[in-house]
C-alpha cells in the first residue's frame, strides 16, 4: 500500500530556555525564525517554503515530542489512521488550529515506540534561498532526516519497508546478516530516517542539509568564535555510509543536530541497497577515525503521544557488539 509519504518534514523539541536555544539555532547556526511566542520558536531553513521544520517548545525537561513526515493529501491521513488502528498502534488526531501553521495532523506511536506525526498542510511563507544578505552561521538550507535508536532494528526495518513503503539505500550487517543499522528513504536521497541498534526508543539526531561542504568548516569557526566549542561533538568528516560530509553538534539541552552535505540520488528503480560489514571502520568515517563514546551512548528521550511522559528505554536485542554507527 502506498501512503504517499513525501519526506521528513519537521520535529518538535522540548527545551528549557528559549533564549539560550535562540542564540544557538538562530544566531550561531543561522536558522530563519519564522515567528515565536513565550512558549515556542518556529524555525526553518533558507530554502524552505513551509512555515517551519523545527519547533522549540519551552518545557521543564528536554525531550522529543514528535518527528513528522509530510504526505500528499488529507486523504492519505485518513488511510494512515485506518492502517495504524488496524495494526493496534496508538493514534491521536490533532485538529487544525491546535498547532501553529498546521493543518490536521495524525500522531502515532510506531512499532518501536517512536512518536511520529503525519501532515499534509502547513502554511506557506517566503523562501529565503536567494536572500544571501540573510545568510549567517551554518546557512542551514532544509531538514533532511531523522536518526533513531531502537531495540530491534529488524522490526523497524520490516515495518517501514513492507508496510509504509520506504526503500533502503544502505545498511550495516554482521557476519550472520543480522541488520544492525539501516538507512531508509521516501525522497530520492539516502535517507529520511535511519534506525540504529541501541537503547531505545530514543532520537539520536536530526539532520539538516547545508549547501556545500565548506559550510561545515565555516560553522566550526562561527561556533568557536561565539564560545560554543563544547557543542562540537564530532567532525567535520566524511561518512563511508552515504558518502556525505558531516558535523555533529549538541544544543543547549543536549539534543544532537547533524549538519550534512553531499549524499547521492537513490530514485532509480534498479538501485540496490549497499551493504556494509560491521567490522569495516570506513562505514562510520571514511577516513578511519572513530566517533566518541558519547555519540554511541547518548540520545534524546522521546515522549508518549497521550501523556507527554518519557517512554521507557529498553536494551537492544543485539548485544554482542558496541552499537554500530548510523548517520
Amino acid at each position: 500500500m502506498d501512503f504517499n509519504i513525501i519526506r521528513a518534514a519537521r520535529a518538535v523539541l522540548h527545551v528549557q530556555d528559549l533564549e539560550a536555544s535562540r542564540k544557538f539555532y538562530v544566531d550561531a547556526l543561522g536558522f530563519i525564525e519564522t515567528e515565536s511566542d513565550d512558549q515556542h520558536i518556529y524555525l526553518r531553513g533558507l530554502e524552505e517554503h513551509n512555515h517551519h521544520s523545527l519547533v522549540l517548545k519551552k518545557e521543564q525537561e528536554p525531550g522529543i515530542e514528535v518527528i513528522s513526515y509530510k504526505v500528499q493529501s488529507d486523504g492519505d491521513l485518513e488511510i494512515l489512521a485506518k492502517f495504524f488502528d488496524e495494526k493496534g498502534l496508538k493514534t491521536k488526531w490533532v485538529e487544525k488550529g491546535k498547532q501553529k501553521a498546521m493543518g490536521r495532523t495524525l500522531r502515532i506511536q510506531d512499532v518501536s515506540g517512536l512518536p511520529v506525526e503525519f501532515f499534509a498542510k502547513m502554511d506557506v511563507v517566503e523562501r529565503m534561498l536567494q536572500r544571501y544578505d540573510l545568510y549567517k552561521g551554518a546557512r542551514v538550507q532544509r531538514i533532511d532526516h531523522f536518526n533513531c535508536m531502537v531495540e530491534d532494528v529488524q522490526k523497524a526495518y520490516d515495518f517501514y519497508i513492507n508496510e509504509l513503503g520506504f526503500a533502503c539505500s544502505e545498511y550495516t550487517a554482521a557476519e550472520d546478516d543480522q541488520i544492525w543499522a539501516a538507512w531508509l528513504h521516501r525522497k530520492p536521497s539516502v535517507h529520511d530516517v535511519a534506525f540504529m541498534n541501541g537503547n531505545g526508543p530514543r532520537l539520536h539526531h536530526i539532520g539538516f542539509w547545508l549547501g556545500e561542504p565548506m559550510s561545515l568548516i565555516h560553522t566550526c569557526d562561527v561556533l568557536a568564535s561565539m564560545g560554543y566549542t563544547a557543542s562540537i561533538e564530532r567532525g567535520p568528516g566524511r561518512h563511508g555510509l552515504s558518502n556525505a560530509f558531516f558535523l555533529y553538534l549538541r544544543d543547549p539541552d543536549g539534543h544532537r543536530i547533524e549538519l550534512y552535505n553531499g549524499d547521492y540520488l537513490t530514485s532509480d528503480p534498479d538501485f540496490e541497497p549497499i551493504r556494509w560489514d560491521i567490522n569495516d571502520k570506513r562505514r562510520q568515517t571514511f577516513w578511519g577515525h572513530e566517533a566518541p563514546d558519547c555519540w554511541f551512548n547518548e540520545a534524546s528521550h522521546v515522549l508518549d503521544i497521550d501523556s507527554g511522559k518519557p517512554l521507557e528505554i529498553r536494551e537492544p536485542k543485539l548485544k554482542k557488539r558496541k552499537p554500530t554507527f548510523v548517520i
